[in-house]
């Protein structure tokens, strides 16, 4: 069974490892579901604004169009936003995929060409407190030794360090299997 991890808001992730072969691991962090309490207050809510400026006004459309709105913003919430997981499928001689999945079955795929990665990182940033996040390097095409582009990974999940740290130990594993990775100590 997979370990649980906490993101940085303090709810509960679970971390999926698959390893594929030397050179290839899947990374899944999967997130909470919607929770009906919350879809509950926050419809109840909605109606409850509805039904107290209908009092005052008479007009059912006000009530109509509460109920639209309603559904109307759980569908764009849960096509938009809401993801369920995001998974990281790093293959040594080939490249790296990004797969987002989202509560409403929407699917978006990024994948980065090995040839193009310079690194895979734990960069921090501050966010009213210091959060990690794994990050991916690119190369920059003008200058080898300069960095283009810096991918976020997990950026909806936001999984804390303990857990970064175990995708980030097998992902520098493959890169240094395959000499992708340049020696921190050595660069001056």
């Amino acid at each position: 069974m997979a370990p649980d991890f906490k993101d940085i808001n303090g709810r509960c992730i679970l971390l999926e490892q698959n390893r594929h072969s030397s050179l290839c691991r899947e990374f899944t962090v999967i997130s909470p579901k919607l929770s009906l309490r919350t879809v509950l207050v926050y419809t109840a809510a909605v109606w409850l604004v509805a039904y107290c400026i209908f009092c005052v006004t008479q007009n059912t459309s006000v009530l109509s169009a509460s109920i639209i709105v309603t559904l109307l913003g759980m569908i764009l919430h849960l096509h938009l936003f809401k993801i369920d997981q995001e998974s990281v499928l790093i293959i040594g001689s080939v490249g790296v995929q990004m797969n987002t999945l989202y509560a409403s079955g929407r699917e978006s795929v990024r994948f980065i060409e090995m040839k193009k990665v310079k690194d895979i990182v734990i960069n921090e940033a501050i966010y009213m407190k210091v959060i990690y996040y794994l990050c991916i390097l690119l190369i920059d095409p003008g200058n080898p030794r300069g960095v283009s582009e810096v991918v976020p990974v997990f950026q909806s999940a936001k999984p804390r360090l303990d857990c970064l740290s175990q995708v980030y130990r097998s992902c520098q594993e493959i890169l240094q299997q395959t000499g992708r990775t340049v020696n921190v100590a050595s660069v001056k």
